[in-house]
């Protein structure tokens, strides 16, 4: 058996995947299988993976669901996932041609029962680091104690596929398609440290169609998933200041989603009722901002 799968959910990225899949091939270890979740796309997704899976340069396994957003397609994989470690590699990302061997190298050496997995380094097409590295003396860590310490920028999670599963799947919501991947982690740092890993191990691009370009939209198209998540913020958040942006979030989701028992479910009900006034104003910005968005993209 190998003992990393690098799953890739895709929705409409013929056009990009393309780009992950010449990286897979070019690893120097090819000790891996790559796992597709088709999740709903229109385009020919599945007629280039099944293309590929003829080729038989690398053990590809793919399969096709409804449309359910990124989370569904992240519980997809991880029911489907057999190997020791996992990660994601979006399909618009792809890895540099040793990433598979600087992770297994690594894991082999310093892994053990005591983590939940490595985090790594994401990088630009240009070489330049998404935000900070790790300190020399920073040798493990949780995902969100390295961002209360100081750290920056997105990082590349690799999960022990056992630890992975032992938590909650994420909730889909009727009509909504985005709850946050954090969630996950967030549960799993209460309980695991992570191994710091101080390499690149994919290399990203934004797309303009993506989650990162599209928030504002994100949040009023998906109420009830970010206000799931930002309960779960209040509670695991390692800061104060955290779990109180949490409760305004929150409030403004709450308000979009029309809930207007948000107080009575709320983990923390005096810190939310502090946030009220906060979250309204939250509330009204974001409403802005679609409302922006939605009248020059008719211009």
């Amino acid at each position: 058996m190998k003992t990393l799968t690098i799953f890739t959910p895709a929705y409409n990225r013929a056009h990009t995947i393309g780009r992950t899949y010449e990286s897979l091939l070019r690893q120097t270890s090819k000790d891996f299988e790559w796992l597709v979740i088709d999740d709903g796309s229109t385009d020919n997704t599945q007629e280039l993976v099944e293309k590929w899976i003829a080729e038989k340069k690398i053990p590809i396994r793919y399969i096709r669901q409804e449309n359910q957003g990124m989370h569904g397609a992240h519980n997809t994989a991880y029911r489907n996932i057999t190997t020791e470690l996992n990660t994601c590699i979006d399909s618009d990302d792809f890895m540099p041609d040793n990433a598979v061997e600087k992770i297994v190298t690594f894991w082999n050496k310093y892994g053990n029962d005591k983590y939940a997995g490595i985090i790594g380094l994401d990088q630009t097409e240009n070489g330049n680091i998404i935000g900070s590295g790790f300190p020399a003396e920073m040798k493990e860590t949780t995902l969100q104690g390295f961002y209360a310490s100081g750290g920056t920028g997105d990082k590349k999670l690799v999960y022990r596929t056992d630890i992975i599963k032992k938590y909650p799947e994420y909730p889909l919501f009727e009509g909504e398609r985005y709850v946050g991947l954090a969630y996950k982690y967030m549960l799993i740092d209460i309980d695991y440290k992570l191994l710091t890993l101080n390499e690149p191990l994919v290399i990203v691009e934004y797309q303009l169609d993506g989650s990162s370009y599209n928030m504002y939209k994100q949040y009023w198209r998906n109420p009830k998933g970010f206000s799931f998540f930002r309960k779960t913020e209040m509670i695991c958040a390692p800061t104060l200041k955290r779990r109180f942006v949490s409760c305004i979030h929150y409030v403004a989701s709450s308000i979009i989603a029309g809930n207007h028992k948000y107080l009575n479910e709320s983990p923390k009900k005096g810190m939310t009722l502090l946030a009220t006034i906060p979250g309204l104003l939250w509330y009204m910005r974001i409403r802005s901002k679609v409302k922006s968005n939605a009248k020059m993209k008719f211009r």
